[in-house]
């Protein structure tokens, strides 16, 4: 299965409990579909490339050891997972109530190389070069201590390995900011201070050999090598 069909059957493939984020994450039910077009001004096409880019980083036939920081539901991931038997996968959360799901959906799979652990990304429970790769999808706008979540998942990364994946940044479109800035940040769901395209941009070249930064409407996707 191609990436491409991976994100697109990510909903019917991981087994069917759909949250209001699992459908908007997949732009796969009709109040998913409302949010990502009013909040993020997504349709499905533009879901599917900036998830794409996201997640460019982990190759079809990837054997090595990887980090996904934070899995959240895993209902992106997975289906990714599925068709990575030879990896060896290593998933965590801060969430519980996240893992738990996440941890379904990698039975429901019979996915068998995964382990799950809770943690805090600003504090990881692993040692230093420790992953190939380490994938952080949708997580970085939401963590309280975003200098230590930069710092932690590069540490855990080894020389040569990839960082890669996305998160909301400021600037790309002004809809998104609005509803970050008045209901996202009140509600507790996003913590600033957030990138712009520029600024993360700058803030990876600091740190990695090889950094290339896309943006899908207010969406930043990243793949760096260090």
């Amino acid at each position: 299965m191609s990436r491409k069909d991976q994100i697109k059957s990510a909903y019917r493939f991981t087994g069917g409990h759909a949250s209001l984020y699992d459908g908007m994450m997949t732009y796969s039910t009709l109040p998913g579909k409302a949010i990502c077009r009013l909040v993020w001004n997504m349709d499905g096409e533009k879901n599917l490339r900036y998830l794409e880019q996201a997640l460019s980083g982990v190759p079809e036939n990837f054997s090595g050891s990887m980090l996904e920081v934070p899995v959240g539901t895993g209902v992106l991931t997975m289906p990714v997972y599925h068709d990575l038997p030879k990896a060896e996968i290593t998933c965590l959360d801060y969430s519980p109530d996240m893992m738990a799901a996440a941890r379904s959906r990698a039975e429901l799979a019979g996915i068998k190389n995964i382990t799950f652990r809770q943690g805090d990304v600003g504090n990881l429970p692993f040692e230093d070069e420790q992953f190939d790769i380490v994938l952080s999808l949708n997580g970085f706008h939401a963590f309280p201590d975003k200098d230590a979540a930069y710092r932690e998942t590069f540490r855990v990364l080894k020389k040569g390995g990839t960082f890669c994946g996305c998160f909301y940044i400021r600037g790309g479109c002004k809809r998104t900011d609005w509803f970050i800035q008045n209901l996202y940040v009140p509600k507790g769901f996003f913590t600033p201070p957030f990138e712009t395209e520029q600024s993360l941009r700058e803030r990876l070249i600091k740190m990695y050999t090889e950094v290339n930064v896309t943006a899908v409407e207010g969406i930043g996707c990243f793949v760096c090598r260090k």
